[in-house]
């Protein structure tokens, strides 16, 4: 009877701990708890799916169980060993959290935990997904989780550890394991591919181990698959195809494309990689990881380090980071983040990508604020070191009166920050009070619609008293604010040449409020102060002329 073939991810399960790749930190823990008899009664690895969670549990069964144990080498040899590596011996209980859940099977657990193991040191229970456990399980399993008997371990794995019990965490010593570099995926692929005589470029192994994302198991899997598909020689294209992954040369150049805002280019590279079948939402999530490896790049540093990729991806990476700085990258990733989300979920996933790509070209040209403020101080350093009579254009005299002129009675007009003169008499109070609902309109352009209609109704004592119509009673709770009374105390003040105090009251007497009309055609525009619509000088300044160079600007308004 011919031997029947074993997948390569049973094959190569790690026996011992030196043999489990990128969980050092875990794998030395454990055998520096057995080598100093430091061990605790519960453990609980935790980690995505294929990172080794199982077979470091097995391992340490054995570690314990094994004859010349507890041990952190195990012979693999003995009884104890063969039967825990191949899932049958009565002292290892693995159990699967998700079928077993329920609170019978825990009470089942419980009772028989506490009959001593049948060769071995140790009866150890292995749960794989603990978190599927229902809350009535945990509980019935709180009790023997803290006092086990002597001889009982209890190894739990999880992928969501949210999902368990904080009372059953706090009773266990945790592992965090960590995804699989991409380095130590490429450098276990190629050895196994060597013991199995395999030929396979160092391209398909990082693609193997870029569409793995972390798990040894998926890797191994995907070289399994590759295997039975091509034979003994596998190439970089083979596992794009197979796969629909994309060759980093796309991302690269339709990150090459948004760098140097190629719309064109970026959108007919898109389209060939649709029209081929490749996995848009993918393909966005590895531009997306492209840009965070170019953003760590940018920042300087000892970001290299944090960069998991080939050497020759390294190098790109850096041309790149050379082209691009770190703000504009952080626009770069905030547009093709936004549209990962909704990308699933879109009808056309080939037009929705266009449209981030679109944007995220757009955003890369954007300027920052601390961009233009630094290109203003540099223009601004520039122009202080040119001469005294290139940095100002002559001014208009002023104009003065003749000397003939017949003399006046009236003071001299001064004039405060808001261009109203300070030695008028004061205003009527439907003057004033449309002067401050229009000021109070630049701060708050909501308030001010809702005090159209209100109307001054008296005037004693200091205090003016303002009358809502009964039916927009809810307008005067909005309005009535601390930070809405300051502003038109304080614009009152000025036309009343006093100091007003407001009281807002509802009176039968004010007609309902009116649709608001435009700033321009109201009596109030009359009351604001004058702007300064002619920029003739402005426009000669040489500062002010460089920036709307750069920036390809205009001059709109300026106000004094």
């Amino acid at each position: 009877m011919a031997q029947q073939y074993q997948v390569l991810a049973r094959k190569w399960r790690p026996q011992q701990f030196d043999e489990v790749v990128g969980q050092d930190h875990v794998a030395t823990t454990l055998k520096n708890a057995i080598e100093q008899n430091r061990l605790a009664h519960a453990y609980l690895f935790v980690g995505p799916r294929g990172i080794g969670k199982t077979s470091i549990a097995r391992i340490f069964a054995k570690a314990l169980n094994c004859v010349k144990g507890p041990t952190a080498t195990p012979c693999d040899k003995c009884d104890n060993c063969k039967e825990i590596a191949n899932g049958n011996s009565l002292d290892v209980l693995e159990i699967d959290g998700a079928s077993n859940n329920g609170v019978e099977q825990v009470r089942e657990l419980r009772d028989t935990c506490r009959y001593t193991p049948a060769r071995a040191k140790f009866k150890i229970y292995i749960i794989d997904e603990v978190h599927m456990l229902t809350t009535q399980a945990f509980n019935a399993l709180l009790k023997t989780l803290e006092e086990p008997p002597p001889h009982v371990k209890f190894i739990f794995a999880t992928t969501d550890p949210q999902k368990v019990l904080p009372t059953i965490l706090s009773r266990c010593q945790r592992f965090d394991l960590r995804r699989i570099p991409a380095v130590l995926l490429v450098k276990h692929l190629k050895k196994i591919a060597k013991d199995e005589q395999i030929t396979i470029d160092d391209e398909a192994l990082t693609a193997i181990a870029r569409g793995a994302e972390g798990g040894m198991r998926d890797a191994e899997s995907t070289l399994d698959q590759l295997i039975a598909f091509c034979g003994d020689k596998i190439a970089e294209k083979d596992v794009l195809s197979v796969f629909g992954l994309v060759a980093h040369e796309k991302i690269a150049a339709l990150t090459d494309a948004i760098i140097d805002g190629a719309t064109n280019v970026a959108l007919k590279t898109l389209k060939e990689l649709d029209e081929v079948g490749k996995d848009l939402q993918r393909l966005l999530a590895d531009l997306l990881d492209h840009y965070r490896n170019l953003l760590v790049l940018t920042i300087g540093g000892a970001g290299a380090e944090l960069v998991d990729v080939p050497d020759t991806e390294l190098e790109l990476l850096k041309r790149q980071a050379g082209r691009i700085d770190a703000d504009a990258v952080l626009r770069v990733i905030d547009a093709l983040a936004g549209a990962e989300g909704r990308l699933r979920y879109a009808l056309s996933k080939r037009i929705y990508f266009e449209i981030a790509l679109v944007r995220a070209i757009k955003t890369r040209e954007m300027v920052g604020l601390d961009g233009v403020l630094k290109k203003l101080n540099e223009l601004k350093g520039q122009l202080g070191s040119a001469p005294v009579g290139a940095a100002s254009p002559p001014r208009p005299a002023p104009v003065t009166r003749a000397s003939n002129a017949a003399p006046t009675n009236h003071p001299p007009v001064t004039r405060s920050n808001d261009d109203t003169p300070t030695n008028q008499p004061p205003a009527s109070l439907t003057e004033a009070w449309t002067y401050a609902v229009e000021h109070l309109g630049k701060v708050s352009p909501l308030a001010k619609t809702y005090l159209v209609g209100a109307k001054p109704l008296s005037h004693q004592a200091g205090i003016l008293t303002i009358g809502f119509d009964p039916e927009f009673a809810e307008r005067r709770d909005f309005v009535d604010t601390a930070r809405n009374r300051e502003i038109l105390q304080a614009k009152l003040k000025e036309k009343l040449h006093a100091d007003v105090s407001l009281k807002f009251e509802l009176s039968a007497s004010v007609a309902p409020a009116p649709a608001p009309k435009p700033a321009a055609t109201t009596a109030a525009a009359a009351e604001r102060p004058a702007k300064v619509t002619d920029t003739g000088d402005f426009k000669n300044d040489p500062l002010i002329k460089k920036a709307l160079e750069i920036f390809k600007g205009q001059i709109v308004e300026v106000r004094k």
